[in-house]
């Protein structure tokens, strides 16, 4: 450093060297970071990444376009067709599904029609049921034609009164109205199943299916409410007298109805027909008749107290 003399004293010069060389080395390194570098980095990786589900889809679609994998795909199709076809062939030998809308192709002219027949079936005089195109015409087209409908109904309704009677005695739980639904339903299939053991024992000849059983079979539910309603209202006598008047009701109902399809065409139209069979036919007639009072008063005499 050089000093040279001023009027207060000495002034320090600075090395102008020192100074040259401090600012080539600013020069020389760099203020900022470049960051070009990462930024193209950044950009290629997200073309990279974008170019990923690009180069996924197509081979994807090069798997999809592939004959064997659309083979593959057209077999099991096949496959699941036939199983589905296979499933409702066997249920249909069971429960035929697809009749079952005839059972309830109902409307209220014909449940009406239907509620009076089986109250009082005394004055009806043709019990035959009407074909067309030897097919049996809906059920809302003519009132001898079995349904579904009055017997689901009635059996709700019947579960529902009974709860009502037991609620009226302090008994009700669910685990007892259970125990009714159940039991009032095991008793029908129970006594469906022996119809149709009896009809295959006679070798009747008939044109009922297990439906139309079912449907003969429901309809007491109608006479049931009547006589727990009634006792509910007017007590254990009422309950006697308008049971007694629907069990002769659903007697008669049956034995009109059952007989033109059990019954040879002469033994039918009442005259007299000898031999075995229509004997066995006759009693076998009487006999699921009979069990209509009994399942009647079976399944409503614990109801009323």
């Amino acid at each position: 450093m050089d000093y040279t003399p001023t009027q207060s004293g000495f002034r320090q010069q600075p090395n102008m060297r020192q100074r040259n060389s401090s600012a080539d080395g600013l020069e020389g390194s760099q203020l900022f970071e470049d960051t070009s570098g990462a930024a193209h980095g950044l950009q290629t990786g997200y073309s990279n990444q974008q170019a990923g589900p690009q180069a996924a889809g197509f081979t994807g679609q090069s798997i999809l376009s592939d004959p064997m994998s659309n083979l593959a795909m057209a077999y099991g199709s096949s496959l699941a067709s036939q199983g589905r076809e296979m499933v409702d062939k066997n249920l249909d030998r069971f429960i035929p599904i697809s009749k079952m809308k005839y059972y309830f192709a109902v409307d209220t002219v014909y449940v009406g029609k239907k509620l009076g027949l089986l109250v009082f079936p005394y004055m009806h005089e043709n019990w035959e049921v009407r074909y067309q195109q030897d097919t049996p015409v809906a059920p809302r087209f003519d009132v001898n034609a079995p349904d579904l409908y009055i017997p689901a109904m009635g059996f709700i309704t019947y579960v529902l009164v009974a709860g009502l009677a037991l609620g009226t005695q302090n008994r009700f739980s669910p685990e007892l109205l259970g125990v009714q639904a159940s039991s009032a339903f095991v008793w029908l299939i129970m006594e469906v199943l022996a119809v149709l053991l009896s009809l295959y024992l006679v070798t009747a000849n008939t044109d009922l299916t297990t439906i139309d059983l079912l449907a003969f079979s429901g309809y007491k539910y109608v006479g049931m409410i009547i006589g727990v309603v009634a006792g509910l209202l007017f007590g254990r006598p009422a309950y006697y007298l308008s049971l007694l008047w629907c069990c002769a009701a659903i007697f008669v109902f049956m034995i009109r109805t059952l007989r033109l399809k059990l019954l040879s065409d002469a033994a039918a139209e009442g005259r007299l027909v000898r031999g075995t069979r229509n004997q066995l036919r006759m009693y076998l007639t009487m006999s699921i008749a009979a069990a209509q009072p009994i399942f009647m008063y079976w399944l409503t005499y614990h109801l009323i107290r």
